[in-house]
């Protein structure tokens, strides 16, 4: 653990495994990809395939929001063959409103790999599971521990602030993310995968980030921050960088009989390959629309939506075309069939503020 952090505390007790796991024997939450430690003990091994899956869509996304996805995708494509043989088009449609869409192109590509290098079959390890499209070092480690018991440190945020009260921690979590993980690594008993998991559960319902029920968790007897008398100053925060605004105009084009143009935007770049209605770059100042043709555009009010690096306001702008037919690079969509388009978030709020979604 960085020194300037912990030097100055009272060393805390390692962190008593079985103690963990025998309260998540009795309090495992119920989740759609995860096989209950009551199945695990009787040999039912976890499918790679659904971990995987969670796994890619819980980044930076609540379980709440997750589930329907889940179910959703395993119900069109119940293995990763199907999903591996499944469009990128379909796959997009299907994860739009999810957000962060590189995910559902890293998601394809990883499955169509595992399918083509691997027969089929995930990687058991999680330097195997490093090799593939889109995994990087939580999700290998998540994946390799909780389908195969491989005795590795899984380090989300739950866990992170788990670690951040039990050690009272005086950074903030990224400057010693490192030194979290090796901490957590001496603790990973046999039961690795149950032990990932049941403290991803203690952090979302005991340890939670507005309060922490000490009273309730197997870790309290040696947890520093409890001790202390003032968990929840833990995780300490980072400063968080102001996030800019950018600013652009969003063109919603109709022809006589309702139906609305849309687009696939480039295929690199934010919401790449997913669907759009036209507009104007994204710029750091406000500026005047330029249209793409001439017309009776109607202002349609602002939406604005935020990423994960700043904010976007886009005015909106409808037009009747004059005349349909030249419009070549994309396609009539009817505004009755808009839930079949992979749109984006963002785009379905330019729609609904035209009045079409």
């Amino acid at each position: 653990m960085p020194k300037t952090a912990l030097a100055q505390k009272p060393r805390a007790l390692p962190i008593d495994a079985q103690a963990v796991l025998a309260w998540y024997d009795k309090h495992a939450r119920t989740l759609p990809w995860r096989v209950s430690p009551q199945d695990r003990a009787r040999n039912v091994r976890p499918d790679p395939y659904r971990i995987w899956l969670s796994e890619v869509m819980l980044q930076q996304t609540t379980i709440a929001a997750v589930q329907k996805y889940f179910l959703r995708f395993t119900e069109l494509w119940p293995t990763v063959g199907g999903l591996a043989a499944a469009p990128l088009e379909a796959v997009l449609v299907e994860w739009a409103g999810l957000g962060y869409y590189a995910r559902a192109r890293n998601l394809h590509a990883c499955a169509k790999a595992v399918v083509e290098q691997h027969g089929g079959v995930f990687p058991t390890t999680a330097a195997g599971l490093l090799t593939l499209p889109g995994i990087g070092a939580y999700t290998s480690a998540a994946i390799a521990a909780i389908a195969d018991d491989e005795r590795i440190a899984v380090l989300d945020g739950n866990v992170e602030r788990v670690l951040a009260r039990y050690l009272a921690l005086d950074v903030p979590v990224r400057e010693a993310k490192e030194e979290l993980r090796g901490y957590l690594q001496t603790t990973v008993p046999e039961r690795a995968g149950d032990y990932a998991q049941a403290l991803m559960d203690l952090g979302a319902t005991i340890c939670a980030p507005r309060n922490a029920l000490c009273m309730l968790c197997p870790l309290q007897p040696g947890c520093t921050g409890a001790a202390e008398g003032n968990p929840e100053r833990y995780p300490v925060k980072a400063e968080k960088a102001a996030r800019p605004t950018r600013y652009g105009h969003a063109f919603v084009i109709l022809d006589r009989d309702g139906d609305v143009y849309l687009r696939t935007r480039a295929d690199k770049g934010l919401l790449a390959k997913m669907t759009e209605t036209p507009g104007s770059s994204w710029e750091s100042v406000k500026q005047e629309p330029t249209y793409p043709f001439t017309g009776k555009w109607q202002s349609r009010g602002q939406v604005v939506h935020v990423f994960t690096h700043f904010r976007l306001e886009l005015d909106v702008w409808s037009v009747v075309a004059p005349q349909p037919e030249e419009l070549t690079e994309g396609w009539w969509a009817d505004r009755r069939e808009l839930e079949s388009e992979a749109l984006p978030s963002l785009f379905r709020k330019v729609l609904a503020a035209a009045g079409l979604e």
